[in-house]
Order: structure tokens, then sequence, then C-alpha cells
């Protein structure tokens, strides 16, 4: 049957930055496919809450994706309860917010932005999904079998219009930072790189770019977004489970090295 092909069942799945908007669905969405499920974020206490609301077939422990040996750890202690892990979900990242709405435009421009919170994107966006494919991934390689999933976005593909950030007024409340958008880019890149490399060993490398999700932004945000997308609004946290599962499993068996944009058409004008 074809709906087969999307079972996870048997399968172990390892979601990164799990707490975030986007990452808790990710994990609904492979628990509801019949996948083991790794909560993984910050912070421990949370991790083992949220897991044990999504069943028994799911675990929770914290680690610092920046630090290769607290990625180490967590592949030991994921491995010691299910064996070895199939999927791996890099969506951990980090993006801008500025602590004081009111200088949040000055402190956003481009010439005042402070490379210590550059450096930090790096650090996480980049450096922490190369230390999961790194530790994680080679026990995939070594199997011949594994799925990795790196969560970009679609401004990892266009550059970011900053006229979404000025309000009714005519005001910028906002400037979209480098950082994000470069260090996107940089997993797009990243996941081509891992594709050509592992394909040998049967390891299948995909980005998954989802468009803005509507949370609670201000109004004229979520209408200035909405009239740039050809289907007139943003997404809904849920609206990315689909395309999750169908790169995790073996309905997209025959897909590596490629960039599922999901946006509601942002990208196509």
């Amino acid at each position: 049957m074809t709906s087969s092909l999307f079972s996870l069942e048997n399968k172990t799945a390892l979601v990164t930055g799990a707490l975030g908007l986007i990452g808790r669905q990710h994990c609904h969405a492979l628990s509801d496919s019949g996948a083991n499920v790794i909560v993984c974020d910050l912070d421990e206490d949370k991790c083992i809450e949220f897991a044990s609301e999504l069943g028994p077939n799911t675990i929770g422990i914290s680690a610092d994706i920046t630090e290769q040996d607290s990625v180490k750890q967590l592949c030991k202690e994921s491995e010691s309860v299910f064996g070895q892990i199939d999927i791996l979900v890099n969506n951990a990242a980090i993006n801008d917010m500025f602590e004081s709405p009111a200088l949040a435009s000055e402190q956003s421009k481009f010439e005042n932005y402070p490379v210590e919170l550059w450096k930090r994107s790096i650090d996480v966006n980049i450096t922490g999904m190369f230390n999961c494919c790194q530790v994680i991934g080679t026990g995939m390689a070594s199997r011949n079998y594994g799925s990795i999933i790196n969560i970009a976005s679609t401004y990892g593909v266009v550059a970011p219009d900053q006229a979404l950030y000025i309000d009714e007024n005519g005001t910028q409340k906002f400037y979209k930072s480098a950082s994000y958008p470069v260090t996107k880019g940089a997993v797009i890149s990243f996941t081509r790189f891992l594709a050509a490399y592992w394909g040998k060993n049967g390891v299948r490398v995909n980005t998954l770019s989802p468009g803005g999700v509507e949370n609670h932004q201000d109004e004229f945000f979520i209408l200035n977004y909405s009239k740039k997308t050809p289907l007139g609004r943003m997404a809904k946290p849920s609206d990315y489970k689909g395309a999750l599962i169908f790169l995790a499993s073996d309905a997209s068996s025959y897909m590596t090295g490629a960039n599922l944009i999901v946006d509601g058409g942002f990208t196509i004008w």
C-alpha cells in the first residue's frame, strides 16, 4: 500500500530545538507516524515533560548542540534506550529577538548589528548542525541507512524584504538581520555537501525550508506578509507536518540533496 511508504514504525527520530513552535509539531508528526522520538532542547525538565505528553515511545534529553561532547552524550543516551537513530531533524536555531521594541530598529540595522550576535547565530545554526550530523550521521553512514532533515528557511533562498517590517504609519519597526539568512543559506549548502558525501552510504540528506509562521506577531506584519504570499496567509505551525514525514520516510527514498520549500508561494515572485 502507498500509505505504508509514510510509516515510521520501528524507526527512531531525534529532533533538536524540539521545544520550539515548529519543533513541537515535528515531534507530534513523527510520533503520530509511529516513530520513537527523542525530544532534545536545552531545558531537561521541559524536554521530559513534553516527551511525556507525546506518549510512551518518547524520551526527553537536554543537550547543547554547540558542544560536540554534549552531542556525543545525547547520542549515547538515545541509543541506550532505542538503539540506532534512523532520522535526525536539525531544527535548533537562533532567530534574533531584541528585548526592547523601542530600540529594535536601531539595534537590528546592519550598521549597528553586534558581532557577538552574528557569532552566536553561526555557532548554533551552523556549528550545532555540523556537530549533530557528524556525531549522529556517522553512525547512520556505518549502517548504510538514515535520513537527515536540516531545517532552513525561505530566507536561505531569497533576501529578507525589509518592507515587511514597516508598520501602517511608515515606521521601520525592525530589520531582519544578516545572520539569519546567511546561516540558513549555509544550511542548504551543507545539505548538498553531505548528500553528495554520504550518498554511497545510503544516508539521505535533505533540507526543509519553511515560510513564516503566524505566532502573535504585530497585525501590520501579518498583513504585510500575507499580501506577499500567493496563498494569502502565514503558515500555521502544523503546516509542515506532511513535508517532514515525507522527507523522513521511504516516501522520499530517491530524494537527497534537495531543498523542499513549503512557503505558500512566498518565494515564487
